[in-house]
């Protein structure tokens, strides 16, 4: 029909792929928020002056049953913050209409 390659690509190629990626952004997000916890956790992430969920939980696990606060309260808001961000990614899907 006589259109370009870059107006083709604004027009019909970038809206359509704009949800999916959105959605795989977030997710994402969230995934690598996990998994410096889990490695913090460990021993193998951030290090003690710093902090981090991962390492508040560590350090609380040695006193899991006489100060339950220590690893569950920093276990919640990781969790929170984890269903927050897939929450939006699927809000920002369903505004864009990518079902």
């Amino acid at each position: 029909m006589g259109a370009r390659t870059p107006y083709i690509i604004w027009r019909h190629l970038l809206p359509n792929s704009a949800s999916p990626l959105i959605v795989i952004a977030v997710f994402q997000v969230s995934i690598m928020v996990f998994s410096a916890a889990a490695l913090s956790f460990l021993g193998l992430g951030v290090q003690d002056p710093t902090a981090d969920w991962g390492t508040m939980m560590g350090a609380g696990r040695n006193f899991m049953y006489t100060a339950w606060w220590l690893i569950t309260l920093p276990g919640i808001a990781l969790a929170a913050t984890i269903l927050a961000l897939n929450v939006l990614g699927q809000w920002l899907s369903d505004l864009r209409g990518g079902g």
